[in-house]
Order: C-alpha cells, then sequence, then structure tokens
C-alpha cells in the first residue's frame, strides 16, 4: 500500500468492510471524495448498482419496514416506539449501544423511537442491506467505523444525535441528557476520549456538573466535538488560543484542566 496517514488508512480498511472491495478501489474513491468516506461509499454504491436489483431492495425493505409498523392505519409510513423496540431486539441491539445511534443517523431518524419510510430504505439501501441478517453483518463494520475515526461516521452520528436527543418544542438539550449521551458517545466502543495523560472526558463531567450546570445549546454540542478532536490530535492544547472563537463553556474548561494538571504534578512533586 502506498504512503498513506493513519486516518487515511483507517478509511480505506473502512471502505473495504463496507464494499468488499480491494484497497486500490477504496483508494481512489477516497481520494475523489477528498476522503469523506460517507460519500465515497455513497458513490460506489450509486454508481455499481442496477435498476434491478435498486427495485428488488425497496420491495424487500418495504415488506421489512411493514413488518415493524405500530399504526398501518393512521401512520402507514412510520414505525413508532414499540416497532423501533422489536426492531432493534431483533437486530440484537439495545439501546446502552452507541452503534444504535450510527444506525438511527443513518437511516435519518427524525426522533429517538420513531422511523420513517424514505429514510429506512433509502439508508439500507446505500448500505446495501436489504434484509435483518443483512443488516446484522453491517454491524460490525458500523462499530469499527463509529470508534476509529472521529471525521467520518462518528461526526455524523454525534451531530444527529442532538436533533434525537432534543424533547418536543425545545432548542436545547438538559445537562443531564447531554451528559448521558456524551458518556456514550466519548467513551469505548465509541470515541475514547482520553488521552496518555488527560482523562478528558471525566475531567469534562466533572467541570460540567461543578462549575457550569446549564443547558446544552446546538452550537455549544457541536462545538465539543470539534474540541474532542483537536484535543485527540494534541492533548497538551498547543493549538488552543484565547482568542478563538470558542463558547466561553469550553475557554472555561480549558483553565479547569489546566488546574487539574498542575495539582496534579504538584502532588508528584511531593510524593518525590
Amino acid at each position: 500500500m502506498p504512503s498513506y496517514t493513519p486516518t487515511q488508512k483507517s478509511a480505506i480498511q473502512q471502505f473495504t468492510g463496507f464494499t468488499h472491495t480491494k484497497e486500490s478501489v477504496a483508494a481512489k474513491q477516497l481520494k475523489n471524495h477528498n476522503w469523506n468516506i460517507e460519500q465515497a461509499i455513497d458513490a460506489y454504491f450509486q454508481s455499481n448498482n442496477t435498476s434491478k436489483d435498486a427495485s428488488s431492495s425497496t420491495s424487500t425493505l418495504t415488506k421489512l419496514f411493514d413488518t415493524y409498523r405500530d399504526n398501518p392505519k393512521d401512520e402507514p409510513d412510520i414505525i413508532g416506539v414499540e416497532g423501533s423496540m422489536r426492531y432493534l431486539q431483533d437486530l440484537c441491539l439495545s439501546l446502552e449501544e452507541p452503534v444504535v445511534l450510527a444506525i438511527l443517523t443513518e437511516l435519518a431518524a427524525p426522533t429517538m423511537g420513531e422511523l420513517t419510510r424514505s429514510g429506512f430504505i433509502d439508508g439500507w439501501k446505500r448500505l446495501r442491506a436489504s434484509t435483518l441478517s443483512d443488516q446484522k453483518s453491517t454491524l460490525p463494520n458500523l462499530r469499527t467505523s463509529l470508534s476509529s475515526n472521529p471525521q467520518g461516521l462518528f461526526r455524523a452520528t454525534y451531530k444527529h444525535t442532538f436533533k434525537l436527543a432534543l424533547a418536543p418544542g425545545q432548542r436545547s438539550l438538559s445537562l443531564d441528557t447531554a451528559l448521558e449521551y456524551w458518556r456514550l458517545l466519548l467513551s469505548p466502543p465509541a470515541i475514547n476520549w482520553n488521552t496518555k495523560t488527560t482523562p478528558w472526558l471525566d475531567y469534562w463531567i466533572e467541570y460540567l456538573t461543578t462549575k457550569w450546570k446549564k443547558g446544552v445549546s446546538k452550537d455549544m454540542w457541536e462545538q465539543t466535538a470539534m474540541f474532542v478532536a483537536k484535543s485527540l490530535e494534541d492533548e497538551s492544547m498547543g493549538w488552543w488560543s484565547e482568542d478563538g472563537a470558542w463558547p466561553g463553556c469550553l475557554d472555561e474548561f480549558v483553565g479547569f484542566v489546566r488546574d487539574k494538571r498542575g495539582a496534579g504534578e504538584e502532588g508528584q512533586g511531593m510524593e518525590m
């Protein structure tokens, strides 16, 4: 394999896992789409999909969708809470697994506990999984993709989770709700927000519960994802600037982390 960055190598592995193609094909598709794995996979399947295959998969997915509808008469194009739970159980999944959020993202679920016909069919067609068995087979690749690349499936899932978690009529998340999803998305088996010298997630939760104590806006949610990616790349925070356009909570969090680090270094000095 030619020389690629670790992130690019991971993208190639994810692409081949989803498409069962050669690494050279994966690299070419990814280069053509600026290493955006979601766009590259989507383009690959669209270019290799025949109208006959598309018609067959649509029919199969339509029948599968219909078996999980809660109220076929009044809501023929919706799978509600009970149907969604039955569907996840048939996929051998529980709500405590972060890959569930990835699936709901791929299927464009409008809220937790609701699937639309169009999102269900389009999403699984894109992933080339028409039957329940096929869909189960995609789970290992989805799990790998979710945990290995902060800029790929994880980024899309993280962003969509804010929409999934919003209470009806609300524009921000309660702190408790946000913390629940941060714990799910920022620890294994999803992204591990910890580095050699800094337990970032533990510090983040401690800061929010002792200092912040407010709701979480969409901007704060999305900026936190950017902060996570930066801190995983460089835990020394050499990229940080007080003049940057970060939300106030993240400015304060940087100071909180530096204080925690300073206290740790003083404790080590006293032990010596």
